[in-house]
């Protein structure tokens, strides 16, 4: 049995989606946060750096979203999440899916968490950090919606969906608080955003983590 520990909204979210996309059976398991639960010597043995999420499927223990992902892909091929292997389309995939977990999703713990990178009590230094990231993430995701403009297809690869739109998705999401242009009001991810939210995987992945609005 796959079993995924999760938080609602989390970096947990992209995982989640997929699952429901292979139509596999799995369990949730609740990580709750605010319990301090990720930093349990439970947890930490599944996931030694505390965060979430964590995927066990059978005896494998498997952690870092991105490779959640990917591996989700490579067991359900059905589900076709991921272009075929070597072809440039394949190539482009993972450029992608690393992209935005080494690039954007870094830059948005940035922002939400500018204290990480400063001496404690350095208030102005956080908030120095917290606005530089949140406009390198404005011009990532120009980058983004730049994809999507370049092809005119309605998922970030083209006209195929593929386990990157999830992440794109939960990448994008996190950006609904920001306080000028969160990536709902970019002219090519809000569609994007939009065929994301009808997915009948996104909506029940919404469902079951009882995500509040707005949604993105």
């Amino acid at each position: 049995m796959i079993r995924l520990h999760y938080f609602p909204g989390n970096a947990s979210l992209a995982p989640h989606i997929l699952l429901h996309e292979t139509g596999a059976p799995f369990e949730l398991q609740l990580v709750d946060r605010a319990q301090g639960e990720h930093k349990s010597p439970a947890y930490l043995k599944l996931n030694p750096n505390g965060l979430i999420p964590v995927l066990e499927d059978g005896a494998l223990v498997l952690y870092e979203a991105a490779a959640i992902c990917l591996h989700l892909a490579d067991t359900h091929p059905a589900a076709a999440l991921a272009p075929a292997l070597g072809t440039a389309e394949r190539a482009h995939f993972y450029k992608w899916l690393v992209w935005m977990t080494n690039t954007l999703q870094a830059t948005l713990i940035h922002y939400f968490y500018p204290e990480r990178l400063v001496d404690e009590g350095n208030v102005d230094g956080a908030a120095q950090v917290k606005a530089h990231a949140q406009a390198r993430v404005g011009s990532l995701l120009e980058q983004l919606d730049a994809q999507f403009a370049s092809h005119g297809g309605p998922w970030l690869l083209g006209a195929t969906y593929s386990a990157a739109d999830a992440y794109a998705f939960m990448l994008c999401r996190w950006t609904r608080g920001f306080p000028a242009r969160p990536a709902r009001e970019y002219p090519h991810l809000a569609p994007f955003l939009e065929r994301m939210l009808a997915r009948p995987a996104v909506q029940r992945t919404i469902a079951a983590e009882k995500l509040l609005k707005p949604i993105v």
